[in-house]
């Protein structure tokens, strides 16, 4: 069977008021992306939390050591040093910033706000450390604010708490 829908022709029984299979499907794109940044940011700010050696100011595999160590080859030296001036109190930032955006992204709730943090996260953490990898797309940093942008743009409209709490301002006069 044929369903026209503007001017495209979709074939199918799924769903024709909306447009069909491609429709549905366009609908669902931004969930596997969704799911991914979620839990590898919660995962991130988890594993940083409980890493006694991450949170210190000094010490192999601390963050005031990995400051010192790319301050002079990043972008924005002002903002490694804004960092040195407090690594523990940095560090806490960085893993409980990432836990807040990875929880708001997995639930969308306040989807588009979580996900710009992610962003910001993912440009200062490319600024800083991975701004010397070369050549520039072996950094992952720059991968991951890439991906958080469609999110930042289009938020969480499918399984998502804004699109529940939506759906419930819609039905309340």
């Amino acid at each position: 069977m044929t369903y026209t829908y503007g001017t495209t022709a979709t074939y199918g029984t799924i769903d024709a008021e909306r447009g069909g299979i491609r429709a549905t499907a366009s609908r669902y794109a931004l969930l596997p992306l969704r799911l991914f940044l979620g839990v590898t940011f919660i995962y991130a700010g988890i594993d940083k939390l409980t890493d006694s050696q991450f949170l210190a100011a000094t010490g192999t595999g601390s963050i005031g050591e990995l400051m010192r160590g790319v301050r002079d080859t990043s972008a924005v030296p002002a903002l490694v040093d804004m960092a040195l001036r407090n690594p523990e109190g940095f560090g806490y930032a960085i893993a409980l910033g990432e836990l807040a955006v990875g929880i708001g992204t997995l639930v969308g709730l306040l989807a588009r706000l979580a996900a710009l943090g992610g962003a910001l996260i993912s440009l200062s953490l490319w600024l800083t450390v991975s701004w010397q990898t070369e050549p520039y797309y072996y950094g992952n940093d720059l991968a991951y604010l890439m991906a958080w942008l469609p999110l930042v743009l289009a938020g969480a409209s499918m399984f998502s708490l804004d699109a529940l709490i939506a759906a419930r301002r819609r039905r309340t006069p």
